[in-house]
């Protein structure tokens, strides 16, 4: 989601960190452009001690992304013919988690983008997947509409590093891991 839209919620160093953070090939510049979209979200403290190896926070981010994405699934209500779907994502979901505890994030990188897409569709329907859900998102819940367009923004197929995987990953886990 590129234009004046996105412009009304996000300075334009943010925008630059996103095209940055895509381009990036060493870690040190990942994290900062990382850290300065995290900014955007009200996130950047809590994004920084997750993003430090040093630290447990990826584990407590793992651990508590896993418990609020299996809340927001279990509790949203949705059409009988949609109730497959839950099933496969609450299993796709302890797929992930497995994963990104093994410090597997390029592994990591697809099935995350997999989770997202069926939660969001699960969140809103149909609607997530027309053409202006984006501007839709943005106009209903603003800090959404932009961890969707951090999302919509990400390379879908990217074979990155798995420093740079683990840290375009565990953003977007933070966002919803607080949602």
């Amino acid at each position: 989601m590129r234009g004046d839209l996105i412009e009304q919620f996000l300075d334009a160093e943010s925008i630059t960190s996103m095209d940055n953070l895509v381009a990036a090939n060493e870690e040190t510049a990942a994290l900062d452009c990382a850290k300065n979209i995290a900014r955007q979200l009200g996130a950047e403290e809590p994004y920084t001690k997750i993003a430090d190896r040093s630290s447990d926070g990826e584990k407590k981010l793992i651990s508590s992304f896993h418990k609020n994405l299996v809340l927001l699934i279990q509790k949203t209500w949705v059409e009988k013919s949609d109730e497959e779907l839950k099933a496969q994502v609450l299993y796709h979901l302890e797929e992930f988690c497995k994963l990104m505890n093994a410090q597997s994030y390029t592994a990591s990188y697809a099935p995350f983008f997999s989770i997202v897409d069926d939660v969001v569709y699960l969140m809103f329907g149909s609607q997530s997947k027309s053409k202006d859900f984006s501007e839709y998102a943005l106009r209903i819940d603003p800090e959404f509409g932009i961890f969707w367009w951090y999302l919509q923004s990400l390379p879908r197929d990217a074979r990155w590093s798995e420093s740079k995987s683990r840290l375009v990953i565990l953003l977007g886990m933070y966002f919803l891991a607080n949602y």
